[in-house]
Order: structure tokens, then sequence, then C-alpha cells
């Protein structure tokens, strides 16, 4: 019983020595003053010319095929990998890893090229009517 008081003492003591606690959240409150923001004008050239210079990797895949490790070993000067397309099929043109377009595999000045057939990329598809209600009313 005599541990039970002491303990009860101690609580006591170390709950009136302790400081009163402040809401720090409500002490120091500043209202935000925000300028308006500038209208930059419609996005010209002269935004789009810092773009214009940038390069980007691409890559054209004339055709794939999966090889047992042991086969990819054994390769070599002279050997021979099937790939999945027909001689004739288009090659497909990626930019950084996105499928961007395909086309057909030429010779320019003893250089391959490719000569694009169809550009894949995303199409850009206009709101429906419906959604462009619910946008005007959000």
């Amino acid at each position: 019983m005599a541990q039970t008081e002491t303990l009860t003492d101690e609580k006591t003591q170390l709950t009136e020595q302790a400081e009163p606690v402040t809401n720090a959240a409500t002490s120091n409150v500043q209202t935000a003053e925000f300028q308006e923001a500038a209208d930059a004008g419609p996005a010209g050239q002269e935004n789009l010319s810092v773009l214009l210079d940038i390069q980007m990797p691409i890559t054209a895949v004339v055709g794939t095929t999966e090889v047992p490790f042991r086969r990819l070993l054994q390769l070599g000067p002279g050997s021979v990998l099937e790939l999945d397309q027909a001689v004739g099929q288009p090659a497909q043109l990626y930019v950084q890893g996105i499928h961007l377009a395909t086309g057909d595999i030429v010779v320019v000045n003893e250089h391959y090229g490719l000569r694009i057939r169809e550009v894949t990329g995303a199409e850009i598809k206009p709101l429906a009517s419906a959604q462009i209600e619910k946008n005007k009313k959000a």
C-alpha cells in the first residue's frame, strides 16, 4: 500500500510542477496575402523555342524474338536470329520507349532510314457534352 501512495504522491508533484501547455496553432497566426497572377499571354513561339533543340532517343524495331539464355551464349559472328516480323511488314518507331509510329525501312545514302507510314501516338479526344456541363458546374 505504501508503494501505491508514493507513486500517487510523485505523480501529483509532477503534475503540479508541469508548465501549462499553450495551443501553438492559435498563438502565431497570420493572414497570407498573394499578388494577383499576371497573364503571361498565349503560349507563343518564344516559349516553344526552348523545347525545339532537346534531343530525344528514337528506336526503330524491325522485329523481336525470344531465345533461351543457352542460345544467347552461343551467338557469335555469323549467327542468325529469326525475328517475328515477315519481310515487308512495317517497323515500329519508339521515342523514349513510347510507340509513336510505324514505317518502312529504306536506304538513304548507304544508311538505313524509316519512312513513316502512320503516326500512332495518343489521339486527342474532345470531351463529351455531358462532361463539359459537369465541369461547368464544378
